[in-house]
Order: C-alpha cells, then structure tokens, then sequence
C-alpha cells in the first residue's frame, strides 16, 4: 500500500468519526481560532510532511498515518476544558475517551496518547526528535501558527489567557522563532517546502513587527480601530461578544479606507478557504 493509498484509507476510517467526536464536544464560542477548522489544517499539514519524512523506501505503516490523523484532530480538543498550557492532559484523556468508543484498544495506542499530551511543548527537546509521530504533529501544529491564520490564532489565544495587548507582539515574535527553527531543523533539507513556508512566517512577523511600532501610542478603548492594533482591538470584541471567525468577516466592510485592515481580512479570508 503506497502512501497516498494509505493517507486515504485512514481518512475514510477515521476523519468522519473524529470530526463528529470533536464536533460534539469543543464549543467554537469558547475559542474560534483553535476549532474544528484549526484540526483540519494541521491535518492538511501533516500530510504535506509525511511526503518529506519518509521516503519511497521508508514508508510509514498504517497504523502510524492511523495515529497520526487521531493526533491531529484531537491535540486541542482539551481547550474545551482548560485553555491554558495544560490543555494537553485534557485532550489526552478525551482521546482515550475516543478510543473506547470507537472499541480501539488503549494500550496499543499510548504513543499517541503521549504525543497528544506533549504536542505543545515548544522547548523541542531530544526525545521528541526521534519520535515520528510527535514531530510531525508538532511541525503541523506549528505551521498552522504562521500566515494570516497565525496573526488570528496567536492573537485570540493569548487574548483569552489573559496577556495585555502590549506585550503580545513581543511574544508572538519570540515563540514563533522557535517554531520556525524546529521546523527548518526537521525539514530542512527541502527548500520548497521550507521557502513556501517561510513566505508565511514572514507574514506573521511582518504584521507583529508593524503592532510592535502602533502599539506604543495605540489605545485599546474601542473608539477607533485602524491598522494592526485594530486588527488584535476586533478580535478582543469578537471575544468579549462570544463570536466566531465567521461573524466578524462582514467588519471589514467598516475599514474600507484602512489597507492594513484590509490587507489582512483578504489575506486570511484566502487562506482558510
């Protein structure tokens, strides 16, 4: 079984499952930017690396592509329980819920119950580099914080966790170089995929970079939004008013004159189409 055939039948075993299962669970009201469509992209992801990990002679087995869309569609489903940095236990242990109510033996599964809970670990250490299964997991996660999506995800969580709009910037730019440096580390070697993605992790630091200057003399009171402090003022109103991503789309509309404002609408909007 070649490894498109085998990206496919794990698809058709599990995607339908998991996302019902976490469907069922993760209240997108509670945090837009790590839902359903967070799970999916880090998924279309992991398929990207999975091409670069293995080669023709080293292909990974069914049951690892069968641990791995598992690992993908539940790392974050235990921010329905604890946003924080422990959101990992919580997601393990609703793992193994799925696990029991899809009859697979858990003890067959630790790795992934391992890998699941340590996912956002972000200090890379050793161990975590010979284990397959965690790596690519933790690289898709990571690419998924780079982009337009990035400037969302970064944003909204670190929002709800209570950090002051004027340190975030700081902070995105800082973790996301670990991120970067993780992922040119693991796949390096390829420099389309490393470039194609570096194009994102420029964006996300571009934009940072841009709020490191506005924010200094910038007003978080809600009078007036405009350019990349604007953008992080809109999604403390999405959370304060309990929307999702969806549902502040049509606030774009207000900042026709605005090119950042706009900029970044469109550039995520064709992102995560």
């Amino acid at each position: 079984m070649n490894l498109n055939h085998s990206v496919e039948s794990a698809e058709i075993q599990f995607k339908q499952i998991l996302e019902d299962f976490f469907i069922n669970i993760y209240d997108e009201r509670s945090l837009s930017s790590h839902g359903i469509d967070h799970h999916r992209r880090v998924w279309k992801y992991a398929k990207e690396l999975l091409h670069f990990r293995f080669d023709t002679n080293d292909k990974p087995s069914f049951q690892f592509i069968s641990k791995l869309i598992i690992a993908c569609y539940l790392h974050d489903i235990g921010m329905s329980v604890d946003r924080g940095i422990r959101h990992g236990k919580h997601s393990r242990n609703l793992c193994k819920e799925f696990l029991s109510g899809n009859n697979l033996p858990i003890k067959e599964y630790e790795d992934l119950l391992e890998t699941i809970e340590n996912h956002d670990r972000k200090e890379y250490t050793a161990d975590s580099e010979i284990n397959d299964l965690l790596t690519i997991l933790s690289v898709a996660d990571d690419l998924d914080a780079f982009g337009f999506s990035g400037i969302y995800r970064y944003s909204e969580i670190y929002l709800v966790r209570g950090i002051k709009p004027e340190i975030i910037g700081e902070m995105v730019i800082e973790n996301a170089a670990k991120r970067f440096e993780h992922f040119e580390k693991n796949f390096g070697l390829n420099t389309q995929l490393v470039q194609k993605h570096r194009t994102r992790y420029d964006i996300l630091i571009r934009f940072f970079t841009g709020y490191n200057k506005q924010v200094t003399c910038y007003h978080f009171d809600g009078q007036k939004s405009f350019e990349f402090c604007g953008i992080v003022e809109i999604f403390i109103q999405m959370i304060n008013n309990k929307k999702v991503l969806n549902e502040i789309f049509p606030e774009q509309e207000k900042y026709q004159e605005d090119s950042i404002i706009q900029w970044f609408f469109d550039g995520l909007k064709t992102e995560i189409s």
